[in-house]
């Protein structure tokens, strides 16, 4: 799986899938679907949705289309979102009845990859976003530390830091989430030797 090739974030969503060698589905040619066939992906890691972002993207939407095609996989005679929730949710609000698509197949374990590829490559993840990404990539598809590491580019040190966050409460977890504490503030915590010491 991922653990044996390196996959460099800037590179981009359409060579990320090229390597991971996806069979096409109609030769993976973008077709306008309805977009009430379209649904969520189950195993998508970014769980916070910017609502002023959303917004925007609503309103670029409704005056432009949808510009970049939502990546699908057939499911149930429907389809599931592999990368490009943001835009469906957008075109949603736009009330756009129909969106460009490509349909590919994955299994699950494919879809997550990629999904976790995707949002690690957005600059508006938080530090537990990331690290609960990490974490996938760590325990569902075995990778080491330096293996993630050089899967998105950055330190060992790095994911391992991030990776110790999700020891703390998640009373603190939901301040980081909600930025009411900072990454500064966790490394305090995280020195602190009993974890039960923390108030919340």
């Amino acid at each position: 799986m991922p653990s044996g090739k390196s996959t460099p974030l800037g590179r981009g969503l359409d060579a990320l899938l090229s390597d991971l060698d996806f069979p096409d589905v109609d030769q993976g040619q973008i077709f306008y679907c309805d977009i009430d066939l379209i649904h969520p992906n189950p195993y998508q890691p970014r769980f916070e949705i910017n609502e002023q972002e959303l917004e925007i993207l609503k309103e670029s939407i409704a005056r432009r289309g949808v510009l970049q095609p939502i990546i699908v996989t057939p499911k149930n005679g429907e389809y599931q979102i592999l990368a490009g929730e943001r835009r469906w949710r957008a075109a949603k609000k736009a009330g756009l009845q129909k969106v460009p698509v490509i349909a590919r197949d994955a299994d699950a374990k494919e879809q997550l990859f990629v999904a976790l590829i995707e949002n690690l490559q957005r600059k508006d993840l938080n530090c537990v976003e990331e690290a609960e990404a990490y974490r996938c990539l760590k325990e569902d598809f075995g990778l080491t530390q330096e293996e993630i590491a050089k899967q998105v580019g950055k330190k060992r040190a790095t994911v391992a830091n991030l990776l110790r966050l999700l020891s703390l409460p998640d009373k603190v977890l939901d301040y980081l989430r909600s930025d009411k504490l900072s990454m500064g503030h966790a490394k305090v915590l995280l020195a602190l030797k009993n974890k039960g010491d923390i108030q919340t």
